[in-house]
């Protein structure tokens, strides 16, 4: 009997939507997987589930106003005494993680880098640092496939490179509906408690973040407020100082009635009635994983068409499909966006429809796995 592929995965922390992931992979069984995840007193980390892992202290340095790391999880997992196969965080900024693929070379280790494969701030030196690097890795996983193609366009060879669409469990924002849905009368209830009017209503979750822009989001609901005056808009995250400087901005431009902080929510049971009260999501800029978020409630998303700004889940958006992008910095453009879903309730529904599909059978779980799965076999084959 042919013994499982020993993989080791190396990742800067253990992020809670990551463990239904590696729990995932855990499960296939010609992998022995072992996750090493960076330990400081500083890092979010939560408690493993269904997969081996260890945190390992991740060192951490200002030099020259960048912050580079040196995570010795990397360098010590690269022997054939310790694995067959290593996922490798890829960030350049890991003095750790050049010696280690040198290593790992030399010690007939196989490895997969593990990223975005591009930087939001990119240039021609970044660019060239990240291929060199690439060259040194047996395989190379990107999160979305525009990633994959720009490597395929700069000539690497496609049966090496997978694409390992970050995902969400889905099952959890699944459950929190069933449960708020089996019953009209106990979201008409939520709507009572909350003090949420006819609507329309607009949601965003997710830190309050300045990247995010939310002030073009003040700025649009300006513009609509006279033809929508119950309009609502709920915000839920945190961040004091951007709270404080959303609220002002509402203030001056006479809208701060339209809007609602309702502070940090992190249990799905308890988000899930915002989401299922709402009419569309709206994250003006800088979208990660929370298109995916939005989608499992069948939301329409409305967020920036600056492709190079947001982060690789925006590829989940198929505007039209199951939602809309507004033309980049433009209030005016995102106020358009929002009223054409809101006065547009067949659309919305098609695009519901249409979210909803396309985190289950897209941007899935299993699908995630499975390419995760994928590489690590091609590794292992590679003699």
């Amino acid at each position: 009997m042919t013994p499982p592929i020993r993989l080791i995965i190396q990742q800067p922390s253990l992020a809670k939507y990551r463990v239904p992931v590696f729990r995932e992979l855990a499960k296939c069984p010609d992998i022995d997987l072992k996750l090493l995840y960076g330990a400081r007193p500083d890092l979010p980390n939560v408690e493993a589930d269904g997969f081996k892992a260890e945190p390992v202290y991740l060192w951490q340095q200002k030099i020259r106003g960048q912050q580079v790391f040196w995570h010795s999880a990397q360098w010590n997992s690269a022997s054939r005494k310790q694995a067959d196969v290593l996922i490798l965080t890829w960030n350049p900024r890991y003095t750790s993680l050049v010696p280690t693929l040198l290593k790992a070379k030399a010690m007939g280790v196989r490895t997969i880098l593990w990223g975005h494969g591009y930087s939001k701030t990119e240039s021609t030196v970044r660019k060239k640092i990240r291929y060199s690097v690439a060259k040194l890795a047996t395989s190379l996983m990107f999160y979305n496939q525009r990633a994959e193609q720009s490597y395929l366009d700069a000539g690497w060879d496609p049966q090496s490179i997978f694409v390992a669409r970050n995902s969400l469990d889905q099952a959890p924002i699944q459950t929190a509906k069933v449960a708020w849905q089996q019953s009209s009368e106990k979201l008409e209830q939520f709507r009572r408690e909350q003090n949420l009017g006819p609507g329309p209503h607009i949601l965003f979750v997710s830190r309050l973040d300045p990247d995010n822009r939310l002030d073009l989001l003040v700025e649009a609901v300006a513009k609509l407020s006279a033809e929508f005056p119950h309009l609502q808009v709920n915000i839920v995250g945190k961040g004091a100082a951007e709270q404080e400087r959303l609220q002002v901005l509402a203030g001056e431009r006479g809208v701060g009635a339209h809007f609602r902080f309702v502070g940090p929510i992190y249990e799905e049971l308890a988000l899930a009635p915002w989401f299922l009260t709402a009419n569309v999501f709206c994250y003006p800029a800088n979208i990660g994983l929370s298109v995916l978020h939005a989608f499992g409630y069948g939301l329409p998303v409305v967020t920036s068409d600056d492709l190079s700004g947001q982060n690789p889940e925006i590829e989940a958006l198929k505007p039209g499909e199951n939602g809309l992008f507004y033309r980049h910095e433009d209030a005016g453009a995102l106020a358009d966006c929002l009223r054409s879903i809101i006065l547009n309730p067949d659309v919305a529904q098609r695009m519901s429809a249409e979210a909803v599909r396309t985190v289950t059978e897209e941007f899935s779980l299993p699908h995630m796995v499975g390419q995760m799965a994928a590489a690590v076999r091609y590794c292992a084959a590679k003699t």
